[in-house]
């Protein structure tokens, strides 16, 4: 099981999320524990009922650098977008 970071942040100006990422893992049950381990609250959790592939936690630069530190793997937006269509068809059977 892996946890991974983008950097869906980083390029541009995003306010308070400015340099930041989103938090997704293999499962949910993994996400909520290493969210756990960064003090993330449950509540701040994004999910849509019937799509795993959108569940996230949004992430400060602190919050990225620190789950870089905690062993969460880097990776550039595009390639979690191209994850997350891949996680997509794969449930709808394409």
């Amino acid at each position: 099981m892996t946890v991974r970071v983008d950097d869906g942040f980083v390029e541009g100006e995003w306010g308070r999320w400015s340099g930041g990422g989103h938090l997704q893992a293999d499962s949910t049950e993994e996400l909520h524990a290493f969210a756990d381990r960064l003090g993330l609250r449950r509540v701040w959790f994004q999910s849509k009922p019937g799509r795993p592939w959108h569940d996230h936690y949004d992430l400060t630069r602190e919050g990225r650098d620190r789950a870089i530190a905690l062993g969460a793997v880097p990776i550039p937006w595009r390639e979690a977008a191209r994850r997350n269509i891949a996680l997509r068809r794969a449930a709808r059977g394409g």
